[in-house]
């Protein structure tokens, strides 16, 4: 199955994104061998950066430091893949500037729906930043489910324990990106948070 096939974005409503870095995984996957989903924001400018665009990617390359710095032995998305995570992300366009509307999270978490829905064997969610987790909040609060992830500092809540659809749902920081070098305090929440998600997976 590729997810793209599934999941589309037709009309382009979104006034604070770029079209033409719009990208929905195109991969090959069994959907039932995906036990985690990672959340990230938005797709890169350039399409070359995606995670499933290669091994020098951007995207690609600092998601598997993060999987490393978890412990995870990994060199590649594909080994990531091979331990049944998912990676996408929360908004489908790349942004054209700093922040996202949150007219465009809605949007998008509507898209975003449709795709958590391939999935029939999802254990943990991985929101890594602000964006997911305001479009996983924007998905339950639309179908009458309680509240995801709380609202405050995600330094402050990232110790407690919320679910959503009987997974784990963990607030986490944006991995994907230049970003990811920047701080290493987040960073290494990163780590732990992903060292979590995998543990969760192995006991289970």
């Amino acid at each position: 199955m590729k997810p793209a096939s599934v999941v589309q974005c037709k009309d382009f409503p979104c006034l604070d994104i770029q079209q033409q870095s719009h990208f929905i995984p195109e991969i090959v996957i069994d959907p039932k061998n995906i036990s985690i989903l990672l959340i990230s924001e938005a797709p890169p400018a350039n399409r070359a950066d995606y995670y499933y665009a290669g091994p020098d990617a951007l995207f690609a390359k600092t998601t598997v430091l993060a999987f490393q710095d978890a412990g995870a032995k990994v060199k590649s998305v594909q080994d990531i893949l091979d331990l049944g995570v998912y990676l996408t992300p929360a908004v489908k366009c790349g942004k054209a500037g700093v922040g996202v509307a949150t007219a465009t999270i809605e949007h998008c978490s509507r898209l975003l729906e449709k795709e958590i829905a391939l999935f029939p064997n999802i254990k943990v969610f991985l929101l890594m930043g602000d964006v997911a987790i305001k479009a996983v909040n924007r998905i339950a609060k639309r179908n009458g489910e309680p509240r995801v992830i709380p609202a405050g500092a995600t330094y402050k809540i990232r110790g407690g324990e919320f679910h959503f659809r009987g997974a784990r749902a963990f607030p986490s920081y944006v991995q994907a990106g230049p970003a990811f070098f920047v701080e290493k305090s987040k960073r290494k929440m990163i780590g732990e948070d992903i060292r979590k998600a995998l543990q969760i997976i192995k006991d289970s």
